[in-house]
Formats: C-alpha cells, structure tokens, sequence
C-alpha cells in the first residue's frame, strides 16, 4: 500500500521539472487539444448560468483532503483560457509540493461562471497527475541508495500520455520512450519478421539513417547473448526470474550496454529487483494502477 503521508515528511533532491519546458510543440499541442475536448464533454454549465448572473464574481479555493504531492497546478490558467471572461488565480504551492490534508493549493477570484465550468475540469487533472507523482514518488523512495532509475512505460490513458509522463517526472522517476518514434524497440513479433534479434537491428539501422536508440525486448538468455552481439542500445529482461536476470545482468554489463527490467514490477519487489544491479526498471504501475488524489473546490465569498 502507498503511504502517501511518508511523502510529506521526507526531503528528496530532484531535478526541477518545468512545465512550460516540457510541454512545447508536440506535447502542448496534444495538451491543449485535450483541454478542448474536456470543455467541450462538459458542455454548457446550465445550472450556473442560471443561478449566477454573467457579471457576478466569487473567490473559490481548492484544497487538499489527503497527504499528497501536488502536480498540474500550471494546468489551471491553460484551462481558464480556453473559457472567456477574467479569473485571477493564485497557486498557494509549488508545482511537485508535499500537502497535507486540508492544504489550500490555489486560489481563484472572478467571474462566477468561468469559475464553475471550470472545476472540475481543473480538478479531474490536478487528481489524475497527483495520484501518478504521488505514486512514483513511493516507487522511488524504495530505490534509495542505489544507482538505479526508475522509467514509466507507454502503459497510459490514452490521449493522456504527455501529462501523466509529466507527472512522473514531477514524482522523480524518468521517462521511457515518449511515442514509437523516440527509441526502437523490437518485441517477439518484430524479431519473427525479421527472422532474429541480430536481423532485426541490422534491418533497422539500415532502414532509418538517424537511426534512433534500439531496445531489444528478452525473455532468455539466448535472446540476451543475441541482443549484446547485435550491439542493441538496451536490453529489456522482460518477466524473467531473479537468478536467470542476475546472470543476464553480467552479460549485458560486461558489453558495455543499458539493461532494463520490466514486467510485475511492484513496491514489494522492486528492491529486490533493484539490488540485482539493472540500468533502468520500468513500471506500468506508476501511471496504469495509481490511485487519483482527492482535492475540493469551495467558495470562499459570493
């Protein structure tokens, strides 16, 4: 189980993520595309526009209702954007911020209206991203003291990818391949094309003249001693035991070369995992099976 209040009382040195930096051409577009379409989902706000007159104004306040870090505060103001008229927001933390329950994150003044539709737009983002930091955050604790790194995988919501691999990022774990196009990686199916591992990389270097990173999926060590002698830039050891992922480690490390583990990672196991020495481990887990954290709106002056 995650101990999300662990998080608020432990200090942790990171890099900073900048959310403008990540999300640029490719990513902000596909961004702003799904802020679109959440505002569009919902519809007009009916009940607000009857109740609130288009000039009337209020002050709301979202506030934290667990131990939580706190990631995609910057999404508010990308959100109120898209809806017309003007809200000040004040955010009350910092982006990647520990909060404790009842902890005001942001502050909102204007329009009642935009307000309103924007809510729970604003808080189904804030909860989503939250819950994977807060999550990453745990997997990353129990990775202390070791020189391993902790990757998502492109097991995401789809249309979400970009801001739940924020998120991550936002928790201290890293990224794995944004999309198919930044890193290569030949699974069971490629390599039967292709007719085997050492085909299938020569196929793609000859195909591709900046030819990004190849990731070799394996799953024995004849696929390992293959992989290494193609010279591929990563080795996956795909759910494989321990003792036979101790002695694939040897191999791949004694080439030179990345090596990733992936496949039932969990928080019970990944020390162990980690303790064997690998580059990288990989865990759908972080963005697949966490756990949305639990925020609320409330007005503070009509």
């Amino acid at each position: 189980m995650v101990n999300l209040k662990a998080i608020s009382t432990r200090l942790f040195i990171m890099e900073k993520v900048e959310f403008n930096t990540f999300f640029q051409d490719k990513a902000l577009h596909y961004l702003t595309a799904l802020i679109d379409l959440a505002l569009e989902e919902d519809g007009r706000d009916l009940t607000s526009e009857a109740l609130f007159s288009p000039e009337d104004r209020l002050s709301a306040v979202i506030t934290a209702k667990q131990h939580t870090l706190v990631a995609g505060l910057p999404l508010f103001s990308l959100i109120l954007e898209r809806i017309p008229g003007f809200v000040e927001v004040d955010l009350l933390v910092s982006e990647g911020a520990s909060a404790a329950p009842k902890t005001r994150v942001a502050r909102f003044e204007g329009l009642a209206c935009k307000i309103l539709k924007a809510e729970r737009i604003m808080l189904n983002f804030l909860s989503r991203l939250s819950g994977i930091a807060s999550l990453t955050r745990t997997f990353v604790q129990k990775l202390e003291g070791t020189n391993v790194t902790l990757l998502d995988t492109r097991k995401t919501t789809p249309g979400l990818r970009y801001p739940e691999k924020y998120a991550v990022l936002i928790g201290g774990g890293k990224n794995h391949r944004l999309d198919l196009e930044s890193m290569l990686m030949l699974k069971d199916n490629h390599i039967d094309r292709a007719g085997s591992i050492r085909s299938a990389v020569k196929d793609l270097r000859l195909a591709y003249k900046a030819c990004p990173p190849i990731e070799v999926e394996c799953r024995s060590l004849e696929d390992v001693r293959e992989a290494v002698d193609a010279q591929a830039d990563r080795i996956m050891l795909d759910n494989l035991d321990t003792p036979t992922i101790s002695r694939a480690l040897k191999i791949i490390h004694a080439a030179g070369l990345e090596s990733e583990v992936s496949g039932g990672v969990t928080l019970e196991n990944i020390a162990r995992i980690a303790a064997l020495g690998p580059t990288y481990i990989s865990a759908g887990a972080l963005t697949h099976s966490s756990v949305a954290a639990d925020f609320s709106m409330s007005i503070d002056t009509l």
